[in-house]
């Protein structure tokens, strides 16, 4: 039990430095011996948990997508439906991105063009998730007339990835009040009754760092 304990300390150690590593230099040029030193192991250590640096990068991006579920997974009951919970959902991962590092490596790795055609698995995930909650938008009556689901997902999902991407280089792109002026500007058009929908996060639900209470995906 000790000495599985000790492991799981280690590939933790290790997903976290390479987090770093890859989030400081990139994927190509990060080495598995910084990365090792960076935990503080030995590279035979990184090597017995990690075969090689993909299966590393590979590991933060998994990590990085349990994050992403925990935001986008729980559903508490909002006065404003589900766009209230896609509002929140948003400054969930601007918050998590602004502070997780192992969040933060993981939607740039699937950017990064050095890994030989890894794909963007966390953005893709995010945007099905954006689609399907503004349906469910779109089925509460509370999306404005005329207003086209994926159209607006599309408008949403771009502009989330364009402040991943700019808080990547200033992090004053990931702040509340960077992000909330997008949401001021989007829902008076987006929403039926704009006035029952916050542009703020609300407490407990996803503008918090752990994106809300322990819960299920909501059924769309």
């Amino acid at each position: 039990m000790v000495k599985q304990e000790r492991a799981l300390r280690t590939r933790r150690s290790l997903i976290r430095a390479a987090a770093e590593v890859f989030a400081e230099e990139g994927y190509a040029p990060a080495s598995l011996t910084t990365i090792s030193k960076r935990a503080g192991v030995s590279n035979g250590a990184l090597h017995f948990h990690f075969a090689s640096k993909q299966a590393l990068a590979r590991a933060v991006e998994e990590e990085a997508s349990e994050s992403l579920r925990r935001i986008t997974g729980p559903v508490a009951e909002a006065e404003g439906g589900m766009l209230q919970v896609l509002v929140d959902a948003t400054y969930g991962l601007m918050n998590r991105l602004a502070g997780d590092v192992v969040v933060r490596a993981g939607f740039e790795l699937g950017g990064d063009r050095c890994r030989g055609g890894a794909d963007s698995r966390l953005r893709r995930d995010w945007q099905q998730w954006v689609e399907e909650a503004l349906r469910r938008v779109q089925r509460e009556g509370r999306l404005a007339e005329g207003v086209s689901p994926d159209t607006a997902a599309a408008v949403i999902v771009a502009v989330t990835v364009g402040f991943e991407v700019l808080g990547a280089g200033n992090p004053g792109w990931l702040t509340e009040r960077s992000f909330g002026g997008f949401w001021e500007l989007l829902l008076p058009g987006l929403a039926q009754e704009p006035g029952q929908v916050s542009a703020c996060p609300g407490e407990g639900r996803g503008g918090g760092p752990g994106g809300g209470p322990d819960g299920g995906r909501p059924g769309f």
